[in-house]
């Protein structure tokens, strides 16, 4: 068996190789036609003007670990990929290519705008698929979809359609959040809330009766131009008796109703509320409740309108200041006091977002929740980590309509068409050629579009043919698994089981596996403008993928942000290096070997080759224990422990002398655990780092034509030798006491010393002296003494075991007087920075405004210079008995 590997491992040239490969054979594809289990996920899908970030790194090779790990336990898996058509992004992508032309959208017109949006997504609405694959991620790419595509489109309409046949969809005036700069809606989840330092404005509303003014407080005072009440508590003692009188409106002079409401918070300011339906949604309910006129005082633009009087034409932060030197002028504002509040943000541009009174679409959501509630509650849906599920309780039993109309041109244009003639709506799912209340012909349909979130809310079974009943629908509906952030865990998660419920009548998922976020090394959020962003492509460039994506999964702990740090992805890469170095030796003692990776009959074996064979079975069944439970970091420590300690630190190096033993049986024997126990490893690590284990694996005498299709190995019982791992352990033990030693008491390494291993338990002397091989070989001695009767000689380091007392005589290995030098002169180094440690740690300066992570780092290297400090005074006493 001739195999050659490179004397390094070069990724890129591997990865590309093996892209090329699995899509040639078609890997990743589902067969809606094949018989047995099915595992599905539908990519949570990225937006068309996205680029590959480190969020959708982490999410899609948690995703990819899954589908190749269910892929190779033979089970029909399909990944369904995809990507959002990302209505308000894209339109402004293409909105910014115009204006470099000095163009808007207005002045080509909607058809051809959508054309050029079409045209955008062909040249570049591709990278993202491009930059997943590049991650290794198996998606069935034959499936690909797109939200804006035919079928997805169909679909849309079916669903609008249906829901507004039911009375679950309807138009009315509403509260909703109004971008200024983009110049549409925002649903509430599409609102970022920020901690603003602002100002709460006292204001005089003088009663109409001359008996005074109620006093009102507010952080929009340009908004009291819209005011149509003032609210009181009816529990406020306060404002008792004022119920039912009037106020004079300040600088506008209308009259305006004292009413009493429930709602009115008695401890905020002065327990009196301004009351203006058309700019605040609490506003608007209470001024449904008392049947109030709701007066729109700004433009689309967030300018003040005709209905603001003199302050007309002015913009909303233009008009504050100026209504603030008013109403000082007239004597009506008491004071203004700081005042830290929470102000919104339309997600796309930063624009302060308006709350606005529009006519919108919206769907009734409270009889969709329902069902969805349930289905959690049951655990017909389980979502990990668990405690999210609260959340999504508390989010769903709140839950308001959604508003699903959306001022911009590139979406799902809403099939609802206005009659010129008795101002009816016809909605359907094709153009209709007349009205379906009067026969009338002039019928003019919606320009809004749909929130992006609407399709996206039927990804999971849409993207598989739905209205259409298709194979590939019975097949892979309901899908296992939903891997996504908490982010949308209310955008998307909670919408989609909604939609699924009510159209599929069975849940989307099982599982909603909702990771963490991906932060700096800091702890901070990543962003463009800290400049701590860590770019996936770089580091895949510059360490390879496999590297990027097993810290990702090592990191992956449930409930637990990542700190991220670019060391620990060299550390892995690290990793790889000794993977491969691994097989290179493998190889280069496989050179005789005429036999498969299958694992032979042999009473031959050694009892390294024992040990091996029962941590392996152990460490598939830990691995498929941690996947089935979505805990990756543990799968992938597991694993990391496996490969780089049991199997290359210590069953090669026990392993060497029978690959040179003239032997042949034993030799065998060896080289088959080797390159079984080799090819098993690869498979276990494959979910994780796909590219280098198929390189390695296509070397191996096996069968078949991926590594991406070969066999999982599974956990037996009958293959556990606890024997075996327990006489090892204790072998491995003495090795590990004899190392110490030899490292405290800084010997050469290539030094031959002896060992006396002293025991009353017989049966660890006679394991002892059975593997006195091993220990000779990996502890480099020059002779081994084990058993009762052993003598520890007055200079000697020793080390105690369960049982039992490894010792070193030192007489002849050391010059005592230098030794006793060194370690006095490193005492005297260590003490100084303990001194300086203390200190600091006990300075309330620096521990009241450091980082905690700063304070833990510096705790932890006092900490490891104690320890460091009391092994060398021990070390310093033996050369002082020696000495004496």
């Amino acid at each position: 068996m001739d195999i050659q590997l490179d004397k390094q491992y070069q990724p890129h040239e591997v990865e590309k190789r093996w892209i090329e490969y699995w899509d040639q054979h078609r890997l990743a594809h589902a067969d809606e036609t094949r018989d047995g289990e099915t595992y599905s996920m539908a990519i949570p899908p990225p937006n068309i003007t996205g680029s590959l970030h480190m969020g959708h790194a982490f999410n899609n090779t948690l995703q990819d670990i899954m589908a190749r790990w269910q892929r190779m336990r033979g089970i029909n898996t399909l990944w369904q990929p995809g990507t959002d058509h990302a209505g308000i992004a894209t339109q402004n992508v293409v909105e910014r290519q115009l204006k470099t032309e000095g163009l808007n959208r207005q002045d080509i017109g909607r058809e051809q705008f959508i054309e050029r949006v079409w045209k955008w997504k062909k040249e570049s609405g591709g990278n993202i698929n491009h930059q997943l694959v590049q991650l290794g991620c198996s998606l069935d790419w034959e499936r690909d979809r797109f939200t804006m595509d035919e079928g997805l489109s169909r679909a849309v309409r079916e669903v609008f359609v249906s829901l507004y046949d039911e009375g679950l969809i309807y138009k009315g005036d509403y509260i909703i959040n109004w971008c200024p700069r983009c110049h549409t809606a925002l649903s509430d989840l599409e609102v970022e809330h920020q901690e603003k330092p602002g100002h709460l404005y006292h204001i005089k509303y003088p009663l109409k009766d001359g008996s005074g003014a109620l006093i009102v407080a507010t952080t929009r005072p340009e908004t009291l131009l819209g005011d149509t009440a003032v609210a009181i508590n009816p529990e406020d003692p306060r404002h008792k008796g004022q119920g039912g009188k009037k106020v004079i409106l300040p600088l506008l002079k209308r009259e305006l109703p004292v009413i009493e409401d429930s709602y009115v918070d008695t401890e905020f300011g002065t327990g009196a509320l301004k009351v203006t339906p058309a700019h605040d949604p609490n506003d608007f309910e209470i001024g449904r409740r008392h049947n109030l006129e709701s007066i729109n005082v700004m433009d689309i633009d967030a300018r003040m309108n005709d209905k603001a009087g003199p302050y007309k034409g002015q913009d909303r932060f233009e008009a504050r200041k100026a209504i603030i030197e008013d109403l000082k002028a007239q004597d009506l504002l008491v004071h203004i006091e700081d005042h830290v509040h929470k102000v919104g943000h339309c997600y796309r541009c930063k624009t302060v977002v308006e709350p606005y009174l529009s006519k919108q679409w919206f769907v009734k959501t409270k009889p969709l929740a329902k069902p969805a509630i349930e289905a959690v509650r049951s655990e017909q849906i389980k979502i990990v980590p668990k405690f999210w599920e609260n959340t999504y309780f508390e989010w769903m039993e709140n839950i308001r309509d959604w508003c699903i109309s959306r001022q911009i041109w590139w979406g799902h244009q809403i099939p609802a068409w206005t009659c010129g003639k008795c101002n009816e709506f016809t909605v359907a799912r094709e153009t209709p050629s007349a009205c379906q209340h009067c026969g009338g012909t002039d019928l003019v349909q919606e320009t809004d579009v749909l929130d992006t979130w609407f399709s996206s809310a039927l990804w999971p079974f849409s993207t598989l043919g739905w209205p259409d009943q298709t194979e590939s629908l019975k097949k892979f509906y309901p899908t296992s698994v939903l891997c996504t952030g908490f982010d949308i865990l209310f955008f998307w998660v909670a919408r989609m089981i909604m939609m699924g419920l009510k159209f599929m009548d069975d849940i989307p998922f099982h599982h909603v596996y909702i990771h963490a976020l991906i932060r700096d090394a800091e702890g901070q959020k990543m962003s463009k403008t800290k400049g701590n962003v860590i770019d996936p492509l770089v580091m895949m460039d510059k360490y390879g993928t496999d590297a990027l994506r097993f810290t990702l999964a090592a990191f992956a702990a449930q409930g637990r942000d990542i700190k991220l740090d670019e060391d620990r992805i060299d550390g892995y890469r690290n990793f790889c290096n000794k993977l491969w170095n691994a097989s290179r030796f493998s190889f280069m003692n496989l050179e005789d070997y005429k036999g498969t990776c299958e694992l032979e009959a042999s009473e031959h074996r050694s009892l390294a080759d024992r040990w091996i064979l029962s941590r392996l079975n152990r460490t598939a069944s830990d691995v498929h224990q941690a996947l089935e439970a979505f805990r990756f970091n543990d799968a992938a420590t597991t694993l990391y422990k496996f490969i780089w300690n049991e199997f290359c630190d210590w069953y090669i190096e026990l392993s060497k002398s029978r690959l040179n033993s003239d032997n042949a049986q034993e030799k065998h024997a060896t080289q088959n655990v080797l390159v079984h126990v080799l090819e098993a490893t690869l498979k276990l690590l494959h979910p994780f780092m796909p590219f280098i284990t198929e390189e390695i694996w296509q070397k191996l005498p096996k069968e078949g034509i991926s590594i991406m299709t070969a066999p999982f190995p599974e956990y037996d019982p009958g293959k556990e030798d606890s024997e075996a791992e327990t006489h090892l352990q204790w072998v491995m033990e003495i090795i590990n006491a004899a190392r110490n030693i030899r490292g405290e008491m800084n010997l050469k390494p290539s030094l031959k010393i002896p060992l006396r291993v002293k025991t009353e338990d017989s049966k660890k002397e006679l394991i002892a002296k059975n593997s006195a091989h091993y220990i000779k070989e990996l502890a480099r001695l020059e002779g081994l003494e084990v058993g009762p009767a052993v003598i520890k000689p007055k200079v000697s380091a020793s080390s105690i075991l369960s049982g039992a007392e490894v010792i070193v005589p030192l007489e002849g290995l050391m010059d005592f007087g230098e030794e006793k030098k060194r370690i006095e002169k490193e005492l005297k180094k260590i003490e100084k920075e303990i001194i300086f440690l203390s200190k600091k740690l006990s300075n309330p300066n620096f521990v009241d405004k450091a980082p905690p992570d700063v304070i833990e780092k510096d705790r932890q290297k006092h900490l490891d210079l104690s320890e460091k400090q009391t092994k060398l005074q021990v070390h310093l006493n033996t050369i002082e008995q020696a000495l004496a």
